[in-house]
């Protein structure tokens, strides 16, 4: 299968990537700079990417960054600190952005004849991303498959499963986690209080690390 993959830098994406190559998918890399507040999961992408010689595009959107306003990760508003389940991480949704950012991969997939367009949407983002549910995908899905005069599957291998059960398969394929980056914050070191690094780090226990 040749397959489009939405790679952040952050461990899902990076799991995912290992997963597909795995299965011997030819995979093609798109990351997105959409004004984000930092760069250092791009940079760890491009450092992935490299290691495993994978075909990769780093696209600058950052012009839609104006459009995207009232997320804590696209505008001036602070980082919240504490777990996933907390009603303030909803600051951190970005409007509209798998809906955007997918529809540019499935354009691309179509530019280069890919059977698919992959996300590593899971069962832990469900509570407070609007955009890795089910439903969701399911919708996205269909849409992508009429769009085109070439059909373009969406897939997403872990939308059922937790960040642990990730990091176990991670863990099995001997992902590089510590070249990844997941904090919401971009300093020197991950903060280790916003929900991206509880969550992150509460899998690495469960997987074992």
């Amino acid at each position: 299968m040749k397959t489009v993959l939405l790679l952040s830098g952050g461990m899902d994406s990076t799991t995912l990537l290992y997963y597909l190559k795995n299965k011997g998918d030819e995979i093609y890399c798109l990351s997105f700079h959409y004004g984000q507040r930092h760069s250092k999961e791009l940079e760890s992408a491009t450092k992935i990417t490299e290691l495993t010689n994978t075909s990769h595009k780093i696209i600058d959107i950052t012009s839609i960054n104006e459009l995207l306003q009232g997320s804590s990760l696209t505008s001036e508003i602070d980082i919240p600190y504490g777990h996933y389940e907390e009603e303030s991480m909803k600051s951190t949704v970005v409007p509209n952005r798998n809906m955007i950012l997918l529809s540019l991969a499935i354009g691309y997939a179509v530019s280069i004849k890919a059977d698919n367009v992959a996300y590593a949407a899971h069962a832990g983002d469900h509570h407070i991303y609007p955009d890795c549910r089910p439903i969701f995908f399911d919708k996205m899905n269909e849409v992508s498959l009429i769009a085109n005069y070439e059909p373009v599957n969406i897939i997403a291998p872990f939308l059922f499963l937790t960040k642990g059960e990730i990091a176990k398969i991670g863990k099995k394929l001997k992902v590089p986690y510590d070249i990844t980056w997941t904090c919401y914050e971009g300093k020197d070191e991950p903060c280790g209080k916003c929900g991206a690094c509880i969550e992150r780090k509460e899998a690495m226990e469960e997987a074992g690390f």
